[in-house]
């Protein structure tokens, strides 16, 4: 199985952040005819309850993460209601937030609807770190290219994790890890096409 990992690291003064998905036209938790969807249409809610369990617990998400033993940004991304939680987490997720009701950890073993909301590409986090990517696009593109061959890094295959560093003149320097399976786009044969009549 081949990997891509790259790492962006900027310095403390440019904050950083990650959204690099469009929104779906036409989808919605009002018309879209999921039948899990119901449960897991309000990951707002979920992120409510879930920060506030984060705050009455005093612990942070990197503690957190390493104490349900998952990347800093998949369990931001589960206490934002933007990941499923697992049966065999909930009883450790329900331990280190105890404030956290059954309602809250049930709508959270759903199925999430993921997704964002349009305005977060104005904040600076955001933006910023969205600009870093597009601006460094078609270098990363090549590159990959020339590693791998012709394909794309996964984005569900995937782990991301937000760190730290120190600079040369001692400053502290945000590090962005990906780190995604890569995926060749196939040759279409028309032999191996199993849905061909």
């Amino acid at each position: 199985m081949t990997s891509i990992t790259f790492s962006v690291t900027v310095a403390a003064t440019i904050h950083c952040g990650g959204a690099f998905l469009l929104p779906l036209a036409g989808i919605s938790p009002r018309t879209t005819p999921f039948s899990s969807l119901k449960a897991a249409a309000k990951p707002t809610e979920i992120a409510e309850s879930c920060m506030a369990a984060k705050h009455e617990s005093g612990k942070t998400f990197d503690e957190i993460a390493e104490l349900l033993g998952y990347t800093n940004c998949y369990t931001t991304q589960l206490l934002m209601g933007q990941a499923q939680l697992k049966p065999e987490v909930r009883p450790k997720l329900a331990e280190l937030l105890p404030a956290l009701d059954e309602s809250t950890l049930d709508a959270m073993m759903e199925p999430p609807f993921r997704g964002f909301d349009s305005e977060i590409i104005k904040e600076p986090n955001v933006y910023r770190t969205y600009e870093a990517i597009t601006h460094y696009g078609k270098a990363i593109k090549a590159l990959i290219n020339e590693k791998f061959g012709d394909g794309i890094m996964s984005a569900i295959d995937f782990y991301m994790t937000v760190g730290e560093t120190t600079g040369k003149a001692g400053e502290r320097r945000v590090v962005i890890t990906f780190n995604g399976k890569f995926l060749p786009f196939i040759e279409q044969k028309a032999e191996d096409n199993t849905a061909a009549p």
